[in-house]
């Protein structure tokens, strides 16, 4: 064996050598660049999880993120051409497999009463979906203001009437309430006892305090509930205390965001040699609006309004079976397994609408709409833990700093949110008989935007064909309602989608 072969078997060696090291990043249970032991109970109790999977949240679905092209699909010439194409990434996160219901959101109504009935009955109506939105002039709807809320019948049916206020205060509250059961699961606090409430003198100095927060759980030194809500203690009577770090936490539920929702509404796949194949125009394949499967052939894939007057087909042959809205569970479900991404009701999504979205973008997990907010500090406690401010829910109150709130970033000029008053071009103007406000009346056709204006997709069961793609989109008022506007919530996720467990 000569000098060439015994030197290219060493280098080849060496190459194997590190390439076993490079994989190794650690030994189990020592740390790889200290060499002190993890989970030591007689040293640093420095704790850390091994092989940890994350949990899929409840009602949701894992959404593998990546590239796609987000915008209009189709080719009408009437078009608000406020989504033009453009190839984005959006990061893998969790969406909802329905809408959410009425009875999600009677569940929410009932807590609220409970906890706050006595001490705060206007944060128990402003949970209240808006019935009247049932309402119109020209039609006989009362059976459905007077019902489908309460109505067991209506229990899968989605949830209407709820401006993005009150959706994202149900998204706030879920957040809670999910933590809560983890960490009651876990043995780390103990489960509410709701009796406790009825029973105390001090009704109003007591109802903030019961209420678990996330965030107030995790900003305090040291979890101290009110009578009713007290922590478990170990055996030497400390009480466990736990952080995100603890892996029992979920993120916060909110609204997903619009690039958010259209990936989840097309739910693209592509083939093993990383190419999609098929461009869509519907959550489903191809651009018809029916089955084309022989055993549901012709059957309608969303529910939807076909023509003038056609809400549901003719008696005997039906073809969406839905005068109005439908349980959150029917029709087919997309190649996500999410239903009703287009057609049933319309979904709020968190972005403030701007009609040139798509020219102020970033490239990644686009969004218009940060607020950052930071929690208010309302004093420090006598050895210097800082004590948070608590809102009439329960929660640590925020503020947002200057130069904090960056809805209108590079969108800031007066004419661009269309929202101007007459008055500052022609002080005589005109009256707006119902706000009072001066309007420009050579611009009746102009739409007021503002920042608190959101922007909501997918088509409902009063709109037609076209609005199922779920490129199209639509805005209204976030303190607005409709009876074709829904929800479903989303979270961030932490980690790859290699690292989730569907086990609940």
């Amino acid at each position: 064996m000569n000098f060439k072969t015994i030197a290219k078997l060493a280098t080849i060696s060496l190459a194997i050598t590190l390439v076993g090291c490079a994989g190794k990043t650690s030994d189990k249970g020592v740390s790889s660049v200290t060499g002190w032991k993890y989970n030591d109970k007689e040293g640093t109790e420095f704790l850390v999880k091994n092989n940890f999977k994350s949990k899929v949240p409840p009602g949701m679905v894992a959404i593998e993120g990546g590239s796609f092209t987000v915008g209009e699909r189709g080719e009408f010439i009437t078009a608000s051409r406020d989504n033009k194409r453009r190839r984005i990434t959006v990061s893998s996160f969790y969406m909802d497999q329905y809408e959410i219901r009425n009875i999600d959101w009677r569940e929410y109504t009932n807590w609220m009463q409970r906890v706050f009935g006595k001490t705060a009955p206007k944060l128990v109506a402003k949970a209240q979906p808006n019935g009247k939105i049932w309402r119109e002039e020209l039609a006989y709807n009362e059976p459905y203001l007077e019902n489908y809320f309460s109505h067991p019948s209506f229990d899968q049916y989605p949830i209407v009437g709820v401006s993005w206020e009150q959706a994202m205060d149900y998204c706030a509250w879920r957040t809670d309430r999910v933590n809560e059961k983890a960490l009651i699961d876990a043995g780390i606090i103990e489960a509410p006892d709701f009796t406790t409430l009825q029973k105390q003198e001090d009704f109003d100095s007591i109802s903030t305090n019961f209420v678990f927060n996330t965030q107030k759980y995790l900003l305090q030194s040291s979890y101290k509930p009110a009578e009713g809500r007290r922590p478990k203690e170990n055996a030497s009577g400390e009480v466990t205390k736990v952080d995100m770090s603890d892996g029992i936490l979920f993120s916060d539920f909110r609204l997903p965001t619009e690039a958010e929702w259209e990936f989840a509404a097309y739910a693209t796949r592509s083939e093993k040699d990383g190419l999609v194949k098929e461009s869509k125009l519907y959550p489903w394949s191809g651009a018809q609006v029916r089955v084309p499967a022989k055993k549901a052939l012709g059957q309608m894939q969303a529910n939807f309004v076909r023509g003038r007057g056609d809400m549901m087909g003719t008696s005997g042959s039906l073809n969406d079976k839905a005068t109005t809205t439908a349980p959150v569970n029917k029709y087919t479900p997309n190649n996500f397994g999410l239903y009703n991404m287009a057609g049933n009701v319309n979904e709020w999504v968190l972005d403030v609408y701007r009609p040139t979205s798509f020219e102020e973008m970033s490239e990644y997990n686009s969004f218009r709409g940060n607020v950052y907010s930071t929690p208010v500090i309302e004093s420090t406690d006598e050895i210097g833990n800082k004590v948070y401010k608590i809102d009439s829910l329960g929660r640590v109150q925020t503020k947002v700093d200057k130069n904090d709130d960056v809805r209108n970033f590079k969108d800031g000029d007066a004419t661009s949110q269309y929202n101007f008053s007459l008055a500052l071009v022609d002080p005589k103007g005109l009256d707006n008989l119902k706000n009072n406000q001066k309007i420009d009346p050579t611009d009746v056709l102009c739409p007021k935007v503002t920042d608190k204006t959101r922007v909501y997709k997918g088509g409902s069961w009063k709109d037609r064909v076209y609005w199922l793609s779920p490129s199209t989109r639509r805005f209204l008022d976030q303190d607005k309602s409709a009876n074709d506007i829904g929800f479903r919530c989303a979270m961030s996720m932490i980690g790859s989608i290699d690292d989730q467990t569907t086990k609940k």
